[in-house]
């Protein structure tokens, strides 16, 4: 897999422990935890979409 560019939540801040995500050529989305490095989780738009508009309804109209 060809490198990444790994974003790091505005949530965040400058704290040590936080959520970074990153968009393969394919459009496939990596999450990664900085408490398990190493570990991703991989999942499409789409599907990512769905379960912050389940966990946060107000955003359900946001373009992710």
């Amino acid at each position: 897999m060809p490198d990444l560019h790994w974003r790091k939540s505005s949530y965040s801040a400058e704290a040590a422990n936080c959520v970074c995500v990153a968009i393969a050529p394919d459009g496939t989305v990596l999450l990664g935890d900085s408490k398990a490095p190493g570990t991703t989780v991989t999942t499409t738009r789409r599907a990512l979409h769905d379960l912050i508009s389940a966990i946060t309804p107000d955003l359900a109209d946001h373009n992710f």
